[in-house]
């Protein structure tokens, strides 16, 4: 180096570069960054230590502070772990879907169950009021025959004539009538 010691310094870490990419050359990124990085430092050290002598230089250690990859590399190093985030994304999203179907189908039958519980409940109340309906229409029936009659008639006629669109063809003699002939008409 003749005395200079920038040249020394310049040879020196051409020498570790070459070593370095030799080491990395050797290995996949995932090797470089976790498990053998030791390894590979050792390995350069020793390399560099012998090529150095040569110039009276001695080589105590070599380190790796950080690894810079060419862009191409970075990014496809970007787009793998990208996809990766991606695909991991897309499962969480299919767990949290399977789950919330998992969740309205048990809904669904849940409400499913209490709504029949409810009609059948419903049926029960609405079969006791009909048949105390009955009851009291029996009664009435038995005490007077011809009023039941005449009310039973007089709840057919306002539910038949109650909409003034429908229109009703029956033969005035027909039994529908019966109440309508017996009408006298008060004239004193």
């Amino acid at each position: 180096m003749r005395g200079d010691e920038s040249q020394g310094a310049i040879r020196l870490s051409q020498i570790i570069k070459d070593s370095l990419r030799s080491e990395f050359g050797k290995r996949s990124i995932q090797e470089v960054i976790s498990g053998e990085r030791s390894q590979i430092m050792d390995t350069v050290t020793t390399y560099a230590n012998k090529q150095a002598q040569e110039f009276g230089i001695s080589v105590a250690d070599v380190r790796l502070k950080r690894i810079d990859l060419p862009s191409d590399v970075s990014d496809s190093v970007y787009r793998r772990m990208e996809a990766e985030r991606s695909r991991v994304a897309r499962e969480w999203r299919s767990q949290g879907a399977e789950s919330a179907e998992r969740i309205r189908a048990d809904a669904d039958r849940r409400r499913t169950e209490i709504l029949a519980k409810a009609y059948r409940e419903s049926q029960k109340v609405r079969g006791a009021g009909d048949a105390a309906a009955a009851d009291t229409y029996a009664k009435a029936y038995k005490k007077d025959k011809e009023f039941y009659a005449f009310y039973r008639s007089l709840e057919a006629y306002r539910k038949t004539l109650n909409s003034t669109n429908d229109m009703l063809v029956l033969d005035p003699k027909s039994e529908f009538f019966k109440y309508f002939k017996q009408a006298e008409p008060n004239h004193k």
